[in-house]
């Protein structure tokens, strides 16, 4: 049914999800590929845009995950090999294993550093002020520190360079014990990259 694949690459801020991500995409093994992140789509939310953390925001989200996702489909389609940057906990996985039920071809990727090294990397590159920021990361670090049956697709790149990070995901890729469609967990949602708050929520 698809020509291309879809690889999730996430983990909290200060993990090198975006930096790993992008270069992946470029090392691709197949002829065409794709880095898109999460993110972007809610930022090109302008009139109306809700603050995706709030409660009032289920509806405006559900329609942003959803656009995100058909992009990345449409790619995979095009026989693009799709790296996806984002937040997405196991929490969240539900529209991804769906793709997959679909026949698409997902691949689930968490990426995870010390926590000392993690709260560096973050605070270090943030505009957002050291107290807020700092709590924002240990938050999204807590969420991402004991993931129970996806802990098999934890990447530890506390002590890695990127391109050791890189052929990490590479020998994931082969093995194949990343693919998302034999995992299910409970459902509940974090958005973006600096929304911290854990709130339960149906899924779209």
């Amino acid at each position: 049914m698809t020509h291309g694949r879809i690889t999730i690459i996430t983990g909290s801020p200060g993990t090198g999800k975006s930096t790993v991500a992008d270069k992946a995409a470029m090392e691709s093994d197949m002829e065409k590929s794709v880095c898109i992140r999460t993110d972007d789509f809610f930022h090109y939310l302008k009139k109306g845009a809700i603050p995706p953390h709030l409660p009032e925001s289920n509806a405006q989200n559900g329609v942003v995950i959803e656009a995100f996702l058909e992009t990345a489909k449409r790619f995979v389609r095009g026989g693009y090999d799709v790296y996806v940057d984002g937040i997405v906990g196991p929490w969240f996985l539900e529209p991804w294993l769906g793709a997959a039920r679909e026949g698409y071809d997902v691949h689930y990727i968490v990426l995870r550093a010390s926590r000392e090294i993690t709260l560096r990397r973050a605070v270090e590159r943030s505009k957002l002020d050291l107290k807020t920021n700092t709590e924002l990361v240990e938050v999204m670090w807590e969420q991402f520190c004991d993931l129970g049956k996806y802990e098999a697709n934890v990447i530890d790149t506390t002590n890695q360079t990127v391109p050791e990070t890189i052929e990490s995901i590479k020998a994931h890729l082969k093995s194949g014990q990343n693919r998302t469609i034999e995992r299910i967990s409970e459902p509940y949602i974090v958005w973006g990259t600096v929304f911290v708050q854990t709130k339960r929520h149906s899924l779209p």
